[in-house]
């Protein structure tokens, strides 16, 4: 029986039950011998990072019951400590691995875009290596240590979660330089093989196929009223990109659920680019940032917006919803889609405060490092298709808001002013809106403030 105890300790077996049932066979016996009375004292040593059971083994002495003599249990926590030491990365040895950050509360997934590095390159700490698009914005994973790129384990195109590997680093450079040249070697290496040996078997089978290909073309000779469609070589099948889908997506829900309709007018922006020229150099001097028209406009729709509060509202469900805040956002096309960022608290703002925001964000959403954030919520937007050279549109409205103000092209036209026939820069605005919640007379008011305000900026000053 001693035997018995003496391999459940040594297996390091932490079942309570095994060890009770034998010592109770032990104190069951008639005596003990004495030579056991040093038989159970071990030390066990476990590699967790949980907490472990501790018993109170001892000695076995003759004709009595055991002694309390405790049995050192030892933790090791650094094996499982040292594995998230770094959030994105897990090592092992000399190579780390790269995984997919967090990438937002709202978003599971992405899709891994391109990677930015090849097996081979060296990389530095935090140096990006692939870049992972999702429903909004495009995110950088970053290389956690320095060392080379030994392998990578996804391809561009795979949707990838956060935790996901996707490459493997190596710390040392001399191994990881050799492993791409011997790689690629090695699978250049059979495809000439494969190749002959297909040309081997092969020219016996082409010989048939070689007769019936010239009996197609009388039969496309035959059918002359059928269309001739372009040949499939010249198209050409992309996946769209997530943003993109995202987009579609949003702007045909928004089709299917707004009552929209759109009301025009047209505005003389004389007034305002002479108070853009006026004082432009004294702007850029105090401000360090350039004077635009779109801060003018952004100034016009929270001032349209305060006199008239219905166009700042939302329906959710049964239920209109008032807005006490104002947030502009502003609709940037990029070379990967549309993105609106908001400008919060915009009636809190001044001129300059809103050019640096705006240039702040355009600057962001070509560089692709917009964040979640600051894309989220937003009660109007002002999209300027001016800036393409849009004379007139229909702007869409951007969900869950209510109404979107379309900016265009500043054209110079034969206006009357004054009984007289003279040039003005003349700018069509439109204003599209959600018919179930703002009614044709608000919408009207509502561009009809917006012109007054850009035609006579003294009215945003004496408040009239």
């Amino acid at each position: 029986m001693f035997g018995v105890v003496r391999r459940r300790v040594a297996s390091g077996s932490p079942s309570p039950w095994l060890l009770g049932q034998s010592f109770q066979k032990i104190r069951s016996g008639p005596s003990v011998s004495a030579r056991a009375s040093s038989v159970v004292e071990k030390e066990i040593a476990f590699h967790s990072g949980g907490c472990g059971l501790v018993r109170n083994f001892c000695r076995i002495t003759p004709g009595c019951w055991i002694n309390a003599k405790p049995m050192r249990v030892v933790f090791h926590p650094e094996a499982t400590m040292r594995t998230w030491g770094r959030p994105f990365s897990s090592e092992s040895g000399d190579s780390v691995d790269v995984v997919v950050p967090p990438l937002a509360e709202s978003i599971s997934d992405g899709t891994l875009a391109k990677f930015l590095k090849r097996p081979g390159d060296r990389v530095n700490v935090d140096e990006p290596i692939a870049q992972i698009e999702t429903d909004k914005v495009t995110i950088d994973v970053s290389s956690p240590e320095s060392g080379v790129i030994l392998k990578l384990l996804a391809n561009e195109g795979d949707t990838v979660e956060p935790g996901n590997k996707i490459a493997i680093i190596s710390r040392s450079a001399d191994a990881t330089h050799v492993a791409p040249s011997e790689t690629t070697s090695e699978k250049a290496a059979p495809k000439p093989t494969q190749k002959v040996s297909e040309e081997k078997k092969a020219p016996k089978v082409e010989t048939a196929p070689a007769r019936d290909k010239p009996k197609a073309p009388p039969a496309a000779l035959n059918s002359p009223t059928e269309p001739q469609l372009p040949p499939k070589e010249r198209e050409r099948r992309v996946p769209m990109t997530r943003l993109r889908k995202r987009v579609a997506t949003r702007l045909k829900d928004s089709q299917n659920t707004f009552a929209m309709l759109t009301t025009f007018n047209e505005v003389d922006m004389t007034n305002l680019m002479k108070l853009r020229a006026d004082y432009k150099d004294a702007f850029v001097e105090k401000h360090g940032v350039k004077l635009g028209l779109m801060s003018g406009f952004v100034k016009a729709a929270v001032n349209a917006l305060q006199h008239q509060p219905i166009v700042n509202a939302v329906i959710d469900g049964d239920d209109i919803i008032y807005r006490d805040y104002i947030d502009i956002s502003i609709a940037v096309g990029t070379p990967k889609g549309l993105v609106v960022p908001v400008i919060r608290n915009a009636d809190t703002m001044n001129f300059a405060d809103i050019e640096k925001q705006i240039n702040a964000f355009a600057k962001k959403a070509n560089d692709g490092t917009l964040s979640i954030d600051e894309m989220a919520g937003g009660t109007l937007t002002i999209s300027n298709g001016g800036v393409y050279g849009s004379l007139l549109s229909t702007p869409i409205i951007n969900p869950p808001q209510s109404a979107i103000l379309g900016m265009h092209s500043i054209v110079s036209r034969p206006m009357v002013v004054g009984g007289n026939i003279v040039p003005r820069p003349m700018m069509y605005v439109a204003l599209t809106y959600d018919h179930r919640v703002i009614d044709g007379r608000e919408a009207v008011f509502f561009l009809r403030r917006i012109k007054d305000i850009v035609e006579d900026p003294r009215r945003l000053l004496l408040d009239i």
